[in-house]
């Protein structure tokens, strides 16, 4: 039997399975849930084992554990080392939900749940791809697993295991499917992200809240000055105003632009998804480039003063916003934030006192598309898809993939099958049944391929 041919007799087996690891709420950014995230480590550990890894482990670190494992079936071969996270984002606001968050359901051949596409869904597409390839005896390469639990909150332990484990970790290429894929219909390889800076500021104005009827227009509101000062941070152009945010930016050519938005792509198609009646972004550039090749900056969330039900007529005495910075190649996350805390602190005016707090950051990564691997994964994608996967650029974010290069000297093939409409980090998550098990497809046939061009290289 093939490996294909394993994946089709076996694809109730994969998503019962798939849906046992989704009912696990593995919130890392809320401590409440931590006993979940480390059950969720021990599935994956588990899932490794039975998919036929020789070694499969739990590495703590300071904060939720990585799990290794590996499969080395021959020296002179080849080795994969794949990466993956097991955490997700948390599921609120609740009430958006369709069905609960941690019941997956099946509807319309989409599987809704959180974590059903980031990452879960995705990263068990990889042990599925591995324990297909064992059972029919067809793994052509060495292979290694290091699926943390930290990613969506900023993966601040993984350099650190990362430089601790080089010789654990060798390999020829790192394997990631945490990306999105245009379509169904036209295949794509992700081959640049943006990097991140995520902060958050707080403004104090009095010492206490106070009644907006007696202080109101006296003293500085905190909110009415955060908003004044947020709004500064674009002009009418769409265009960052910190002092030297642009200065590094790569800019691309003119062909390479072209390039960029030769991918399919349907305005219109695009506002009716997201049901809005124009875009909005920095201008003279499109759409696929203010996502793909720009960077920006977003309010993620904004707070202060009462917010239940009825009235209360508060003068608040703090303000509070989420802000993060995608960043392009060239920027370094680190100098983004010194720029933003500076210039924030500096338009603050004297009636209240400023806090800026970073919380974490990545690089932005470009990987190449003239090595080996990614030939075997356009391959890949050729013999699953029957077409050519289009080269793209991804908006998010995946820090280790500049980690990986850095550290570790490797390159990484970004190998998403995910949508742009599967609602990830919103309400009513999803990831399609053809994109879970044409993915696990394509993974081994990833496998071959690589294998095949190494050999004859």
């Amino acid at each position: 039997m093939s490996a294909i041919n394993y994946i089709k007799d076996n694809k109730q087996k994969f998503l019962d399975e798939l849906f046992d690891l989704l009912r696990i709420p593995s919130v890392s950014a809320d401590p409440a849930y931590k006993n979940d995230v480390l059950k969720t480590a021990e599935f994956v550990k588990e899932s490794l084992i039975k998919a036929g890894a020789d070694n499969a482990e739990i590495c703590e670190t300071a904060g939720y554990p990585i799990v290794y494992a590996d499969k080395i079936i021959d020296a002179s071969l080849p080795t994969v080392l794949v990466y993956g996270h097991y955490d997700v984002q948390p599921a609120d606001p609740l009430e958006l939900w369709d069905s609960p968050a941690f019941e997956p359901v099946l509807k319309d051949n989409k599987i809704y749940a959180r974590g059903a596409c980031d990452d879960k869904g995705q990263m068990y597409m990889h042990v599925k791809a591995f324990e297909s390839m064992m059972q029919t005896d067809s793994l052509s390469c060495n292979v290694k697993f290091m699926i943390e639990g930290e990613e969506e909150v900023g993966s601040e332990n993984l350099e650190i295991f990362v430089k601790e484990n080089k010789s654990k970790l060798e390999a020829d290429i790192i394997l990631i499917s945490d990306t999105s894929m245009i379509s169904l219909d036209t295949p794509s390889i992700t081959v640049g992200l943006r990097g991140l800076s995520y902060l958050e500021v707080e403004v104090t104005g009095p010492n206490r809240d106070l009644h907006s009827g007696v202080y109101g227009g006296a003293v500085a509101n905190p909110i009415n000055v955060l908003s004044q000062m947020i709004a500064s941070l674009q002009d009418d152009k769409n265009r960052i105003t910190v002092p030297g945010f642009y200065d590094k930016v790569a800019e691309l050519t003119e062909a390479e632009r072209k390039a960029l938005n030769d991918a399919p792509f349907n305005l219109d198609d695009y506002k009716k998804d997201l049901d809005i009646n124009d875009i909005r972004g920095e201008e003279g550039y499109t759409t696929l480039e203010r996502t793909g090749i720009r960077p920006t900056l977003d309010v993620n969330g904004i707070w202060g003063g009462y917010i239940g039900e009825g009235a209360k007529t508060v003068l608040p005495s703090k303000a509070y916003a989420k802000i993060s910075m995608r960043l392009v190649p060239n920027q370094v996350s680190d100098e983004i934030t010194e720029l933003f805390t500076n210039h924030f602190k500096s338009i603050a005016p004297d009636s209240v006192k400023v806090k800026v707090t970073p919380h974490h950051g990545g690089e932005p990564a470009v990987t190449p598309t003239d090595s080996l691997a990614y030939a075997a994964a356009s391959d890949a994608f050729v013999e699953a898809w029957g077409k050519e996967p289009i080269p793209t650029r991804d908006g998010g974010s995946i820090p280790i993939v500049s980690l990986f290069k850095d550290a570790l000297g490797l390159d990484t093939v970004l190998m998403g099958f995910g949508l742009d409409s599967d609602a990830i980090h919103s309400p009513n998550e999803h990831y399609g049944v053809t994109n879970f098990m044409k993915g696990i497809e394509t993974i081994t046939l990833f496998y071959k391929h690589f294998a095949k061009r190494s050999q004859n290289s």
